[in-house]
C-alpha cells in the first residue's frame, strides 16, 4: 500500500475534539481531500451535528459525529468500535482533543491532574491502543496535536505543559511500537487561535499579552487553524517516509524562545 493514497474517498479518519476550532478545521480539510471523517465531541453536540450535516450534504454518509468523554477508557474503545461499525474501517487517527487552563503551583489538585493528563495524554494513548489493530490492517497513520510548550514550558501552565510533553514522548514511543505498519507523528501549534482562558502576567491585558506573543514570532502574525489542518493532511497523505517526528507550526516562534 502507498501511504500517499490514504486520504481518498473510502478511507476513514477519526478526529477527536473536531466540533470547534482547530479540530473542526482538520475535519473539514481531510473531508475536502476525500476522506470520511468521524467527528468526535465531548460537550459541543450542536456544533458537531452542524458540521456533520454540512459535510454529508457535500458527500452523503461521509461524516458522522459521536460523543465520548475521552478520559473514560471504556468510552474510548466504544468510540473506535462505533467508527469501524459505521464506516467499515479506520485508516487514521488524529488526537486533537485537549483541555487547556492555568495551574499555578500550589493550587494543583487531583481534579485538574485528571482533567489535563486525561485529555492530553491518557486519551491519546488508549485511543491509539484501541485503534491499533485497524490502523495496522490499513497501514495507516496517527497524528497527535501537541504544543510548542511541550518542549518550552509556559509559566503558570506546568501541568498542561507536562501533559503535552508526555504526548510528545508518547508519539515517539508509539512510532517505535507500531512500526513498520503505522506511522506516528505530531504537529505542535504555536499561536493559532488565542486561548479563551489565558493567564496574563506582569499586569498585561489579554490583548497586550497577545500582541507581545505575536511580536516575538518571526512572521509577526498569528497562524490560522488551516495551517495546522494542512500540516495534518500532509503527514497523513504525503509523508510516507516520516514517522516519530514533530513539526512545529508556529511562525518561527520557537526559533528564538
Amino acid at each position: 500500500m502507498k501511504f500517499q493514497e490514504l486520504v481518498v474517498i473510502g478511507k476513514t479518519v477519526l478526529v477527536t475534539g473536531a466540533a470547534k476550532r482547530v479540530g473542526c478545521a482538520i475535519a473539514r480539510e481531510l473531508h475536502r481531500a476525500g476522506a470520511n471523517v468521524l467527528i468526535h465531541y465531548h460537550t459541543a453536540g450542536a456544533d458537531a451535528e452542524a458540521i456533520a450535516t454540512e459535510l454529508n450534504a457535500l458527500r452523503p454518509r461521509s461524516a458522522l459525529c459521536l460523543q465520548a468523554d475521552l478520559r473514560d477508557i471504556s468510552a474510548v474503545s466504544v468510540l473506535v468500535k462505533n467508527t469501524v461499525d459505521y464506516f467499515g474501517r479506520l485508516d487514521a487517527l488524529v488526537n486533537n482533543a485537549s483541555t487547556f487552563f492555568a495551574t499555578p503551583l500550589g493550587l494543583i489538585d487531583q481534579a485538574v491532574w485528571d482533567d489535563l493528563m486525561g485529555s492530553n495524554l491518557k486519551a491519546p494513548l488508549f485511543l491509539t491502543q484501541a485503534a491499533a489493530p485497524y490502523l495496522k490492517r490499513a497501514h495507516g497513520a496517527v497524528v497527535n496535536i501537541t504544543d510548542i510548550h511541550a518542549e518550552r514550558p509556559l509559566a503558570g501552565y506546568s501541568l498542561y505543559c507536562a501533559a503535552k510533553a508526555g504526548l510528545l514522548g508518547l508519539t515517539r514511543a508509539l512510532a517505535i511500537d507500531l512500526a513498520p505498519e503505522v506511522r506516528v507523528n505530531a504537529v505542535a501549534p504555536g499561536l493559532i487561535l488565542w486561548p479563551e482562558n489565558t493567564l496574563c502576567s506582569g499586569g498585561l491585558t489579554q490583548e497586550e499579552t497577545r500582541e507581545k506573543v505575536v511580536a516575538h514570532t518571526l512572521l509577526k502574525q498569528e497562524g490560522k487553524p488551516h495551517d495546522i489542518a494542512r500540516t495534518v493532511r500532509f503527514l497523513l497523505s504525503d509523508a510516507p517516509y516520516i514517522t516519530g517526528q514533530v513539526i512545529n507550526v508556529d511562525g518561527g516562534r520557537t526559533a528564538h524562545l
